[in-house]
Parts: C-alpha cells; structure tokens; sequence
C-alpha cells in the first residue's frame, strides 16, 4: 500500500510540474496576447525544453515567445543585453513560431 501512495504522488507532481510550466499556464489574467513581431535585434532558440531569448537592441523590450498552437508565453521585458529562459515547445507537436512585442500583466 505504502508503494501506490508514493507512486500516486511522483505521478501527481510529475503532472502539476508539466501543467505548471507549459506555456498556457503562464498566462497571467491580464497578460496581453502578443501584438507585432518583436524587432529584428531580439533573438531566439528553441528546443523542446527551453527556448533562450537574447535582447540586443539597445533600449528594453517586452516579449513573449508565440508557439504554433497558438498559445504564447507570459509576458517579460528585457533589458539591453539580457538573456531570459522561456518554456520551450515541448512533446505535443507544438513548434515556437516567433517572438512578439506584448504588455506586461500587472498581477
């Protein structure tokens, strides 16, 4: 008994943490979807786990990673230079598709 009650429990953390970090549960409430494409001097790479933005413009940005299925990141401004980790595009077939400019959410 004590097996299927740790095993029930790795299975169910296992779950929260996919849910937790997939790209839709990022949404804050008031996270705007993105607008226009973030400017050509904002870089990005995908894989599945993570995708790495780089801001190399030289004024601060406010991006969001836009995936195929439609779903896109929260909402996170960069300063000159810096590098931020966003979700990746997982196992579901999803791709990353872009970079948009957005609106931080207040929450």
């Amino acid at each position: 008994m004590p097996h299927l009650l740790a095993h029930a429990a790795v299975t169910a953390a296992a779950t929260l943490t996919a849910l937790l970090t997939s790209p839709a549960a990022s949404h804050a409430a008031d996270d705007a979807p993105p607008g226009t494409p973030a400017p050509d001097c904002v870089h990005h790479y995908a894989d599945r786990r993570y995708t790495t933005v780089v801001n190399d413009c030289d004024t601060p940005v406010s991006v969001t990673v836009v995936y195929s299925d439609g779903r896109w990141a929260l909402c996170r401004t960069l300063a000159p230079r810096d590098v931020a980790t966003f979700a990746g595009y997982g196992f579901d077939g999803s791709r990353v598709t872009g970079l948009g400019n957005c609106l931080p959410g207040t929450a």
